[in-house]
């Protein structure tokens, strides 16, 4: 990718939106939402404590995680949706 965050922040593809219910009603495309969840593309370097000692991004590319609903800026770069998060909106790891 030939993006790179800045700081603490990473850049996240977001889940798709599931289209059924679980009990196998197809959603109509203005009622989905948006999932809370995605994949990291992208790690910034981190951020500086007090002291100048850098503090790393605690994900990797590749890392599937769990983000707040309303967090983050959503950008659309070369026809991709993404969102850039900073690492404090990241609420967890997902563990397959």
């Amino acid at each position: 990718m030939n993006l790179k965050p800045l700081g603490d922040r990473v850049i996240v593809k977001r889940d798709e939106a599931e289209t059924t219910t679980a009990a196998g009603l197809i959603l109509a495309s203005t009622s989905k939402e948006k999932p809370a969840m995605g994949t990291v593309l992208a790690v910034g370097e981190g951020r500086l404590d007090k002291d100048g000692n850098l503090i790393p991004v605690p994900v990797k590319e590749g890392d599937h995680i769990l983000f707040g609903k309303f967090g983050g800026a959503e950008v659309t770069y070369k026809g991709e949706d993404l969102l850039i998060l900073r690492s404090d909106e990241i609420l967890a790891v997902v563990a397959d």
